[in-house]
């Protein structure tokens, strides 16, 4: 029961999410900002998340995880709810920065709440079960903002998505308050004080942390930077989202066959292959800038970053000491948010200085490289098999 209402909430806040997600950078351009002030924009929803996901984790140890899910999915309508009522730049880098917040407090908490309440034999598999909730959201999201962008207007596509937003809400109270483990309290007494940076020794950890940054990182630069070089050779906002969606959908295809991969090839196998694959369909969007090549590449790309997330959690998850797991599952995001602060900086001066082409060059060239760099450390550290998701 309690992970179908985690599934739930993942589900209905990414569409709401995802509604407005993929049209940020297109309302920022209406309103008169230019490139660089798109990655600052995609900037401000990481930054203040980079600073607040271990202390959000560490306390989420501590008090449980219900009561900072309710938070968080108030807090992400609440961002979503300004743009509407708020038609400037002003309101987007609020909500921005609003939103990644209250992200956090929904991400850890429930990545949290699935290990909890999961077994050592199904936590891959409920693990599993989250991100395809997560996948379906962003499968959704994009094409229901597209149509509603296109056909009455940005400001209208909040609003729904504001609305859509009470169901979170509703499911996160629905919630019960699970109640830590004896062994967890003494353990936490032995761990009290330590900082959460101690947990990079733990190598499988390390190697999670570096393929979730990039595989997320990644992600939002498709994001914001695909609409408006699809719309610069053409393109409606409709058929934009069209695209997205078919991102959303081979993320949901391959999540689902994402155990099978795992038993048939191997989970370090299955990570570097997806972050290669995601690299190439990169450097092949501004080569090919056709329909058919868009709809081919936002293919790769969904089932390339796909993987990435499931298998960083559930590895993250199990690496991590009994009592640090938010806390863990928080420098997760922490380092996710470091990599989504930098990269909209450093793009955004690259579009800005070299146009559109070079941003999605040289995001493929660091998603090769970071294939790259972690089948090193793989065969350096001979890292153990570790259990799964996201």
């Amino acid at each position: 029961m309690v992970v179908r209402i985690v599934v739930a909430i993942a589900l209905t806040y990414q569409i709401m999410i995802n509604i407005t997600r993929p049209i940020v950078s297109l309302y920022a351009t209406n309103l008169g900002a230019n490139m660089a002030e798109i990655g600052y924009l995609t900037a401000t929803y990481a930054f203040f998340p980079l600073l607040l996901a271990i202390p959000i984790g560490k306390i989420s140890d501590r008090i449980g995880d219900r009561i900072p899910t309710i938070l968080g999915t108030i807090g992400v309508t609440v961002g979503i709810c300004l743009p509407f009522v708020f038609q400037s730049m002003w309101a987007l880098y609020v909500s921005q920065a609003l939103i990644g917040i209250s992200q956090i407090f929904i991400n850890v908490n429930l990545q949290n709440m699935i290990g909890t309440v999961s077994t050592s034999s199904n936590r891959d598999k409920n693990y599993s079960y989250f991100s395809l909730g997560v996948a379906l959201g962003t499968l959704i999201g994009p094409v229901v903002g597209g149509y509603l962008a296109e056909h009455y207007s940005y400001h209208f596509s909040y609003l729904i998505a504001t609305l859509i937003g009470i169901a979170p809400i509703i499911l996160a109270i629905l919630l019960p308050v699970i109640k830590r483990k004896i062994e967890e309290e003494k353990e936490d007494e032995k761990t009290k004080g330590k900082s959460a940076f101690n947990l990079l020794k733990i190598p499988n950890l390390r190697k999670a942390l570096l393929a979730s940054s990039l595989v997320l990182y990644s992600r939002d630069i498709y994001i914001a930077y695909f609409p408006i070089y699809a719309e610069s050779v053409g393109y409606s906002v409709s058929t934009i989202g069209w695209i997205l969606t078919v991102m959303g959908l081979a993320s949901v295809a391959v999540r689902s066959a994402l155990p099978m991969l795992i038993n048939r090839f191997g989970r370090e196998r299955v990570l570097l292959s997806t972050l290669a694959i995601a690299g190439i369909a990169f450097i092949c969007i501004p080569v090919f800038d056709n329909i058919i090549g868009f709809y081919i590449f936002a293919a790769l790309m969904g089932a390339g970053l796909g993987c990435g997330q499931p298998l960083s959690m559930s590895t993250i998850y199990n690496a991590s000491p009994v009592s640090r797991k938010a806390e863990a599952l928080g420098l997760r995001l922490a380092t996710n948010r470091f990599s989504q602060v930098i990269a909209p900086l450093l793009f955004g001066l690259i579009g800005t200085v070299g146009g559109l082409s070079p941003v999605f060059y040289l995001s493929g060239i660091f998603l090769l490289g970071g294939s790259y760099i972690t089948r090193e450390t793989e065969k350096k550290e001979e890292l153990p098999h570790a259990s799964n998701d996201g």
